[in-house]
């Protein structure tokens, strides 16, 4: 005998012959998280989110367990839940399914956070990975064409950072602000966030520790080389414009628009004038950095060109008046010096973005005490973005309009509200 999970897992006795879920008890798991998060048929987050994707992903990070209320989509969907309230607590999620399971007149489940604890724990982070990816794939292919800027889809990257709680964990496996005593401080985390301009979604992202040797911006951008295809922009600041960075994009088949440093020099008397404060000028390869091994610095051109696009900011309130932006787009007929300039003012759709991120969802400050834990609070902070961005999207298209027309606290606000009206609507009102 064993003891079936219900919706969420109250106990049913029948008979089965494996301790394992079956494919019909993950089935009706899978559709009540669609339910908790109004994913079923009809949501606004149906494409993004499907019964499909979850079963796949579930199944390639092999994903099984045993007899009990958390199941990885029960602890999934409390986890998404988690970071996306006001509250964040632990207490507040379990009450919350507890909760649910009452009003069903179902068997509740305990009130203790230490099996919710468990359960997350055991949760694959690579799953979380896995489900961030394959949404922004799936989002990308409903995206309207008229999206794209000159046919290519623009990709912003920007950093930040996150501090944590100090458990001695977490101070061993991520840097401490600078302070007179050792140990003193929260812990701080670097991360790095690319984000799609059309829709506002992060792509992917990478976390390290705020100091020491290949944990900058840059160095982490580079571990995503797998969230930009050939064909790409990359719409970055300056942070990211260093000589060997924007030749190994490039050598990957990705453009990069940037703002390039007051300290550059560059012999514009070798390359070629395109416009009125529009050259082309020409590079020599520096020396060698320390992270780039010889093979690779081998493969790159002894010099190349850059397009420097000089741009005179006249909007009152601006405190910079003139900046140079650098791009490896050189044919000034397709991509006009005016429409670069406009291209790099979107790249402060990033800041918005990431304080969306840490301000409206409140992740500026971490919870989990863990490393482990650390980043699959980040993930699910990402994830639970996602579909709030999806969602926006997908509105925007059917209103004739841009996402970025529509504010990310009023899609925040909508989907909170509606999604407790949907829970508590029957069958019949919950498909109209």
């Amino acid at each position: 005998m064993v003891r079936e999970c219900g919706r969420f897992g109250p106990p049913q006795t029948r008979r089965a012959s494996l301790p394992h879920s079956t494919a019909r008890r993950r089935t009706r798991q899978i559709e009540t998280l669609r339910t908790q998060f109004a994913l079923a048929d009809g949501g606004p987050f149906a494409d993004l989110l499907t019964a499909e994707r979850l079963e796949q992903a579930l199944r390639q990070e092999q994903a099984t367990w045993r007899e009990a209320l958390w199941t990885p989509l029960l602890t999934l969907g409390a986890f998404l839940s988690q970071v996306t309230s006001p509250d964040g607590s632990c207490r507040l999620t379990v009450n919350r399914v507890l909760a649910w399971l009452v009003s069903r007149s179902e068997q509740p489940c305990t009130p203790k956070t230490d099996p919710y604890g468990k359960a997350r724990q055991r949760l694959p982070e690579s799953l979380l990975r896995r489900l961030l990816r394959e949404t922004d794939q799936s989002l990308h292919e409903l995206s309207p064409a008229a999206w794209r800027w000159k046919n290519r889809r623009v990709q912003i990257a920007d950093g930040t950072t996150v501090s944590m709680p100090d458990p001695p964990k977490n101070q061993a496996a991520y840097s401490q602000p600078d302070s007179p005593k050792p140990g003193l401080g929260f812990p701080i985390a670097r991360l790095v966030a690319v984000f799609c301009l059309a829709t506002g979604t992060v792509v992917d992202a990478a976390l390290g520790r705020s100091q020491g040797k290949q944990q900058g911006q840059n160095s982490l951008l580079r571990t995503l080389e797998e969230a930009l295809e050939a064909g790409d922009v990359l719409l970055a600041d300056r942070y990211y414009s260093g000589w060997f960075d924007l030749a190994w994009w490039q050598q990957r088949g990705v453009e990069v628009v940037t703002r390039l440093p007051q300290r550059r020099r560059c012999d514009r008397r070798r390359g070629r004038r395109l416009g009125r404060n529009d050259p082309v000028v020409v590079g020599a390869q520096p020396p060698r950095p320390d992270w780039m091994d010889e093979a690779t610095s081998h493969r790159l051109p002894e010099q190349w060109e850059l397009r420097e696009v000089r741009i005179r900011v006249v909007q009152p309130g601006c405190r910079t008046t003139v900046l140079v932006v650098g791009t490896t787009l050189l044919d000034a007929v397709v991509y006009a010096a005016a429409e670069l300039a406009q291209l790099y003012r979107l790249r402060w759709q990033a800041e918005l973005d990431r304080r969306a991120l840490k301000g409206t969802l409140g992740r500026d400050v971490l919870r989990c005490k863990s490393p482990t834990l650390v980043r699959k609070e980040v993930w699910a902070h990402l994830l639970a973005y996602k579909p709030i961005r999806g969602g926006r999207a997908q509105a925007a298209e059917e209103l004739g309009c841009e996402p970025r027309e529509l504010r990310f606290t009023g899609a925040l606000q909508a989907l909170t509200t509606f999604a407790e009206r949907l829970l508590e609507a029957d069958e019949e009102t919950f498909a109209e």
